[in-house]
């Protein structure tokens, strides 16, 4: 049944869609990016009941002040836009990186077959946990504390985890007897998906 589990996503994904022109546009969207006053007042009384908005709207035109010069670019050119290109390459070599050592680790890990659904599922269930888990810290300890210790939490759940991948390994001579070790590979690995979340 995880053809089906795996599917359920899908379905989500479908109803979103389907309701998602009944709903309205975000006030902000209305207000900075279309100029509409009156539609941005209207679709906040459609989220939010009736009631007296002025203060979010004075909030709103303070903002689109600061940003009026601010030229607001589209997919394609903020690829074309030269002074972010080696922030786009940072993120483009980390999301590889991270889509790519998960398969190599999980082989290396030599994981029965029969549980790699079950690790799947985990690390579904840690991106889950770390984003629940940042979205209600971030106010907190602020962006700067995050990825600090995210990036530390990381590099130190990234030896650990090589630590446990070389003991139990076959070309170990004493991998026999850490057998157990893959198992806290694959825990490292969770963890290690929840201190990117945190942080990176």
């Amino acid at each position: 049944m995880w053809n089906v589990l795996l599917s359920f996503s899908g379905l989500v994904a479908l109803i979103q869609l389907i309701f998602l022109p009944f709903f309205p546009e975000s006030p902000p969207y209305l207000l900075l990016q279309k100029e509409d006053k009156a539609g941005c007042l209207k679709a906040m009384k459609q989220l939010w009941g009736e009631g007296n908005y002025q203060t979010e709207l004075d909030d709103l035109m303070k903002e689109k002040a600061v940003t009026k010069g601010t030229k607001i670019m589209n997919v394609l050119e903020v690829l074309r836009e030269g002074s972010v290109h080696p922030q786009l390459c940072t993120m483009l070599l980390l999301l590889l990186s991270l889509q790519l050592c998960g398969l190599k680790i999980f082989e290396t890990a030599n994981l029965q077959e029969s549980i790699i659904p079950y690790v799947s599922l985990g690390v579904s269930i840690s991106e889950l946990i770390s984003i629940i888990f940042c979205s209600s810290i971030i106010d907190r300890f602020g962006r700067r504390a995050l990825l600090c210790g995210g990036y530390l939490l990381m590099a130190l759940i990234l030896v650990l985890l090589e630590t446990s991948l070389l003991l139990s390994g076959s070309k170990c001579p004493a991998g026999d007897r850490f057998l157990w070790l893959r198992y806290c590979s694959v825990i490292l690995i969770f963890l290690f998906i929840i201190a990117y979340g945190l942080g990176p």
